[in-house]
């Protein structure tokens, strides 16, 4: 019986003891990543297409990391009311290759449309283009493609492409961090971070700044941007992928102990760790120059993703700079052309981007490189040319030229640009008679690669903030910046500061302008040659409390509050709540600018920069000082009467900008001098002019 009794007493033992052992089996298995989504919106406007035959583009990305189980295009759309749902119908191609028809509903508010997009056509970057053939209702004639503004299309802005994938981990280098740290979706779910020290240097916060503006340039997206913070703050040390920027002598132990001393000698590193469940890139030198010399590298995306190694090593010598080349005049449409296909109506969009600093200039021109079937009709065949959606000029189609036809379109002289703008090159193309096909192959037309607008510009002046942030720019670089902060960073003033970068970042093109950060009032040096951005209360800056006298809303006496002015009255409550943000021109050289973030509370300050931190927020703007309050109420007003400081200029200056005139009066004035000259030899010769004898 005891035996019995034992020996069942160790089948059970027997099989715990497995049971335990395949539990740990399965604990210690790698659990695989559920299933994330990342829904991608598309850049275009909410456009309408017209025609008998409508064509439209837009273009997405799939993330190179993404194993991708599913992706679908989220179409919204509108039809003319005429549309008849048996005609018409709609095409989506991807990359060239068509994947879906079908007919929409015969009803004219927005419909939603849901296509698989067959993952086989998916590469990096896509092209989906829409094609449509919109028709009236039936009628005695409804075999006739009539061209009219009554059939349309409105492709609406909501339309998005969502992806349902799976995570693949970074690699063991630098390249493949990167990726991640600056995915669509890894921005967009909050998940990156820069980090400095609690009580950070100048240094670290110049060398912090630079590399949030070289990825700030590279981002795509506008819901989201990744913060400058501390490494004690919480939320942000909790973030799966962190870049580390400090001083060697300044790191954690838990960071120090991954780099040796010896490391950072007499160079800096940027190194790829994996911490937990956290990935970090460390980027760290023992000296200030070093170290920013090292943020540099970090803001140059090409040696960004050409660094296959966990661990990159920087000199002083080694070379850093963005190839960003300078602007010389010509922007080119196209690397490798567009073709568009399909007889009828048919766009191709592209979009041209001056350096922030730079506007429009007469004398401008759009030259079209292209190429065509040569079956059209074409005395209707037409190509026309639409900046920012304005017609600029048209021109029929050439039988001769089909094969490399040049054409050249003169912008309007008072045509305001902008540093960003869109070019539509719009094409009809006609068969003979009525002629349709449901091949849309035997219509097409290329825009080659040679073509380009040739854009005179010219230096903006103005210190307003429809010009921002062209003021602090050159040349697509920061144009010698100083930045006097507060000397106490508070969590409030990282979120200014990510701010005022972001939307900085995104046009400083290249990393070879300079920034310097200050505690103190900048010297009278730094004044005379450097564009100011100040931040704080004047209660932590001293600089905006001597700079009080020129802001446009200035502090009562104890600097508790703003004060009413001509522009705004301001109950007592309010002008302890507000923030604003005022552009000025420097009292010590009126070339230079000041941009003053300021409130009295953090909170202002803060509020002050929210206006600061999208295109689409600044773009609202057109004055030299914005108010913010609570609420996030927010007004703009005009201070200054001349807003262009070039306008000042001095007498030597307008010689040498007139000296061609200057040339063209003085040979004038040496024409009548000898004309005057001769004269008087003539009539002295005859005896005529004064002083002469004269005969009896």
């Amino acid at each position: 019986m005891w035996v019995k009794k034992s020996r069942s007493w160790l089948v059970v033992i027997i099989g715990l003891l497995f049971g335990g052992l395949a539990l740990s089996q399965l604990a210690n298995q790698p659990v695989m990543a559920a299933d994330l989504t990342y829904t991608q919106p598309f850049q275009n406007q909410t456009t309408s297409l017209s025609g008998t035959s409508v064509s439209a583009n837009t273009y997405f990305i799939k993330v190179d990391y993404w194993d991708v189980k599913k992706a679908t295009f989220n179409f919204n759309f509108q039809l003319s009311q005429l549309a008849d749902d048996q005609l018409s119908d709609i095409t989506l191609s991807l990359n060239g290759v068509k994947f879906y028809s079908f007919r929409p509903e015969k009803k004219t508010s927005l419909q939603e449309k849901q296509v698989d997009i067959p993952l086989r056509l998916l590469s990096g970057s896509n092209e989906l283009r829409i094609n449509g053939q919109i028709l009236n209702q039936a009628g005695a004639k409804d075999y006739r493609l009539a061209q009219t503004p009554a059939n349309w299309l409105t492709i609406d802005d909501a339309s998005n492409v969502n992806f349902e994938y799976t995570l693949q981990e970074p690699d063991n280098y630098i390249a493949s961090f990167y990726d991640h740290f600056v995915g669509p979706d890894t921005i967009a779910n909050a998940q990156s971070a820069i980090l400095t020290p609690d009580k950070p240097t100048n240094s670290e916060l110049t060398a912090a700044v630079y590399g949030l503006s070289g990825i700030s340039r590279v981002i795509t997206t506008e819901q989201q941007l990744i913060p400058v913070g501390q490494l004690s703050d919480s939320k942000l040390n909790q973030r799966p992928y962190q870049i580390i920027v400090a001083k060697y002598q300044h790191l954690p132990s838990k960071y120090q102990a991954q780099i040796s001393a010896a490391d950072v000698a007499d160079q800096a590193v940027i190194k790829y760790i994996k911490l937990a469940d956290q990935h970090c890139l460390i980027v760290t030198a023992k000296t200030d120059a070093l170290l920013i010399k090292a943020s540099k590298f970090l803001a140059n995306q090409e040696l960004m993703k050409q660094s296959r190694e966990p661990i990159e090593h920087i000199q002083s010598q080694t070379r850093t700079f963005t190839s960003v080349l300078q602007y010389d005049g010509s922007f080119q449409l196209t690397q490798s052309g567009q073709r568009v296909t399909g007889a009828g109506h048919q766009e191709a969009t592209f979009m041209v981007t001056l350096p922030i600093d730079r506007t429009n200039a007469d004398g401008s021109t759009i030259n079209l490189d292209l190429q065509y079937s040569h079956n059209l009709d074409f005395k209707r065949s037409l190509v026309t040319v639409y900046v920012n959606n304005s017609p600029v000029g048209s021109q029929r189609l050439s039988a001769k030229k089909a094969d490399q036809n040049r054409l050249s379109f003169k912008l309007p002289t008072d045509k305001a640009l902008g540093n960003t703008f869109v070019i539509r090159v719009a094409f009809d193309l006609e068969l003979p008679g009525d002629k349709i096909s449901d091949n849309t192959n035997v219509a097409w037309a290329n825009v080659l690669s040679d073509s380009q607008a040739k854009i005179r510009s010219q230096v903006n002046y103005d210190l307003l903030f429809s010009n921002y942030p062209s003021y602090f720019l050159k040349n697509s670089a920061y144009n010698n910046i100083a930045i006097v902060r507060p000397e106490k960073m508070s969590k409030t003033y990282f979120k200014t500061l990510t701010n005022v970068f972001n939307l900085l970042g995104c046009y400083a093109q290249n990393n070879t302008g300079t920034i310097h950060f200050y505690t103190k009032i900048p010297d009278k040096t730094v004044q005379q040659n450097q564009n100011i951005i100040a931040f704080g209360t004047p209660h932590d800056n001293a600089y905006l409390r001597q700079l009080n006298s020129q802001l446009f809303f200035q502090y009562d006496q104890r600097y508790q509050r703003f004060i009413s002015n001509e522009k705004l009255s301001i109950e007592h409550n309010f002008g302890k709540q507000m923030g604003t943000a005022q552009l000025l021109r420097s009292k010590e050289n009126d070339k230079l600018g000041i941009l003053a973030l300021t409130g009295p509370t953090e909170l202002g300050v803060y509020l002050a920069s929210t206006q600061l931190n999208y295109q689409r927020n600044i773009e609202q703007y057109s004055g030299d000082a914005i108010v913010v309050d609570q609420d996030n109420q927010h007004y703009s007003y005009r201070f200054k009467k001349q807003a262009n400081t070039a306008e000042k200029t001095s007498v030597t200056k307008k010689i040498q900008e007139n000296s061609h005139l200057l040339i063209y009066l003085g040979l004038a004035l040496l024409v009548v001098l000898v004309i005057g000259v001769t004269l008087f030899l003539l009539l002295r010769k005859h005896g005529l002019a004064g002083g002469g004898k004269h005969e009896s």
